[in-house]
């Protein structure tokens, strides 16, 4: 009887164990997957955490690459403007350029055309004069010009400024070729020896003058030449073409230059225009 009871006691004792160790394990497994949840988490809450880390990179990389991107922007922009500006400038010049290279073939050929012009009225004047000999006159081309270099011997007596009958023949034919081509200018000069004038005139400047507004009285006056092309001066001693040390020097001095061109208004005209530029 004893024994059936020891054994029901330890029967029980085993139920009633048996019966607590069930929520023991189930508190545990509880326990461990909250434990587990926790981990998780964390380990989460870590990822977030280096999530939002490379979030906050990136967005500053971002805005780094979105600053570059507008720098380079503003470069394109300045780059292109200057570019355009060059190109404009480029083109300006390459007008200039032709304009100019236009402008200097104008030049050349209205050049071109006054050397002929001037060859053309030098032929005219040896022609029309070719009755004296080179003692009296001399017809050349100097500086662009038509020089008519006539001597003192031919043209006036020593001292004088009125003009020898021979000279007025050599100025009548001058005048025939001046008055069938008007636009010749005419720049009649005086030029004399260094020696000291004498008599009426005062000096030589005196006499240089004078000798320069007879001819041109008689170019206008006795054969008709339009004194509206007509320039007269003196040179007086100072514009020798010899030495005035010896006889054969101061006799080449003693002349009277009748100095021929074409009318330069074009050239003129053209030159002033590209100063002007």
């Amino acid at each position: 009887m004893k024994r059936i009871a020891n054994i029901a006691i330890l029967s029980f004792t085993s139920t009633l164990l048996l019966v607590s160790c069930v929520p023991t394990r189930k508190w545990k497994a509880s326990e461990a997957a909250l434990q587990s949840a926790r981990s998780d988490s964390a380990r989460l809450a870590g990822q977030v955490s280096d999530l939002q880390s490379n979030v906050g990179q990136l967005k500053q990389q971002i805005g780094d690459l979105d600053k570059k991107i507008n720098d380079l922007n503003n470069q394109a922009g300045a780059l292109s403007t200057d570019a355009a500006d060059k190109a404009s400038r480029l083109n300006k010049t390459q007008e200039q350029l032709i304009e100019e290279r236009r402008r200097l073939q104008q030049l050349q050929a209205l050049m071109d055309q006054q050397k002929k012009a001037t060859q053309e009225i030098r032929k005219k004047m040896s022609d029309a004069l070719v009755g004296f000999n080179s003692n009296e006159l001399t017809v050349a081309i100097k500086n662009g010009k038509v020089y008519v270099s006539l001597s003192e011997n031919l043209l006036f007596p020593s001292g004088s400024a009125v003009v020898n009958p021979k000279g007025k023949d050599a100025l009548s034919k001058l005048a025939d070729v001046l008055n069938v081509n008007p636009d010749i200018t005419v720049n009649i000069e005086g030029h004399t020896d260094s020696i000291p004038i004498r008599g009426r005139y005062k000096d030589n400047w005196d006499l240089s003058t004078a000798r320069a507004t007879s001819i041109v009285r008689i170019l206008t006056i006795d054969y008709k030449v339009d004194p509206m092309r007509v320039i007269a001066s003196g040179h007086s001693q100072y514009d020798p073409v010899q030495s005035n040390s010896t006889p054969d020097g101061r006799a080449l001095n003693r002349r009277t230059e009748i100095i021929l061109s074409p009318k330069l208004d074009e050239l003129f005209k053209l030159l002033e225009t590209g100063s002007g530029n």
